[in-house]
């Protein structure tokens, strides 16, 4: 960062945090940070998705505004006789992305343990397997351990979450952003800055910024907090598909970075309730905010959970185009951010329980 900047700090702060599904700790206590602030109320559902509330009208319906906590990592099972770890991934991974890389052991004690993914190197291989990329299960983690009794003396057992290593950095144009786990502390930031917002505006309901957990293994924590809050309508927010990069044809994805956050119109885990989308496209019209329309063949958001909630949640996914995700680092654009809370909170401000109660019967 070239110069004290409040939003890249707290950008940093996020996607610094580790937190891999089910050990979203310390990911949730620098949201918490920054959240309770702007609210009225922060608490947790039982399973530790954070839920912060901020009342403009306490008869309005429930807003509900959720990214997730958690990133895609690892977690140890084992540690040979010689003090290499084997590990699970925990969440999507591709094996062309992960040799090589970096990543930090995350013990029980608190001590952080340093370690590269490693596998069988190319010399010793045959000319064929050569041209394979491969397999995950063939990989391990060296961490220095000279023997299995090193490794444990290290504090590395098995269950403790395995995080990719890499430091938020601000490139040479100054609004593309390269950091870690923007899959999903970018929807985390984006609540935040929702309530931030909202904080001395009139509105004419309740919205509920949300952090949850385990999305990356099946949209869990957004079916527990959804449940605590009983939303009228869901938002959810996270990273989607970036089409700018060399070898992407249009009909793959088409999104370019800084063109405005995206519309999904689809994915596998929900179509896109018509009422809700067609009262955003209306509010980015009427208020002079890019967008980009998206669909996402395969993989969802926390909108697929939302949706299915009680007896339904009429719900749509904003999403920030991103390159490289589900990696050890993505790079996205400050304005796709910045405008995609701006949509967010314009179209709150509309949302009072006769545009709700219209949309439902949209």
């Amino acid at each position: 960062m070239t110069k004290y900047d409040e939003t890249l700090t707290m950008l940093k702060d996020l996607t610094d945090a580790r937190g891999i599904p089910g050990n979203e700790k310390e990911a949730r206590e620098v949201m918490q940070r920054y959240i309770e602030p702007v609210s009225d109320r922060v608490y947790t559902d039982n399973l530790g998705s954070l839920i912060a509330e901020k009342t403009g009208d306490e008869n309005g319906p429930k807003i509900m505004v959720a990214g997730h906590l958690d990133e895609v990592g690892f977690m140890v099972t084992r540690i040979d006789e010689n003090g290499f770890v084997y590990f699970q991934t925990v969440g999507g991974w591709w094996s062309q992305v992960m040799l090589a890389q970096r990543v930090t052991i995350m013990t029980k004690d608190g001590d952080d343990v340093t370690g590269v993914i490693g596998s069988k190197p190319p010399h010793v291989l045959s000319a064929e397997a050569r041209k394979k990329p491969v397999d995950i299960e063939k990989m391990f983690i060296d961490i220095g351990a000279m023997s299995k009794e090193e490794a444990e003396s290290f504090g590395v057992r098995p269950g403790d979450s395995i995080v990719p290593y890499f430091e938020f950095t601000q490139l040479k144009n100054e609004k593309m952003l390269l950091a870690k786990a923007w899959d999903n502390r970018i929807g985390c930031a984006i609540a935040i800055d929702v309530l931030k917002q909202l904080k001395d505006e009139e509105h004419p309901n309740i919205v509920y910024g949300v952090g949850t957990i385990q999305e990356e293994v099946g949209l869990r924590g957004a079916k527990t907090s959804a449940n605590l809050i009983q939303p009228d309508i869901g938002f959810g927010v996270d990273v989607g598909i970036a089409g700018d990069t060399p070898g992407i044809a249009d009909h793959e994805a088409d999104s370019k970075l800084g063109d405005g956050p995206q519309i999904i119109l689809y994915d596998a885990s929900m179509v896109s309730h018509k009422g809700v989308r067609d009262l955003v496209v209306e509010t980015a019209e009427e208020n002079d905010i890019p967008f980009q329309y998206s669909s996402i063949a395969a993989g969802g958001t926390d909108s697929g959970s939302i949706h299915l909630t009680a007896n339904g949640v009429p719900s749509l996914s904003i999403t920030i185009a991103t390159r490289y995700i589900h990696s050890h680092a993505a790079i996205l654009h400050r304005d796709d951010y910045e405008n995609a809370v701006k949509l967010i909170v314009e179209t709150i401000k509309k949302l009072d329980r006769e545009k709700v109660d219209s949309i439902t019967l949209s």
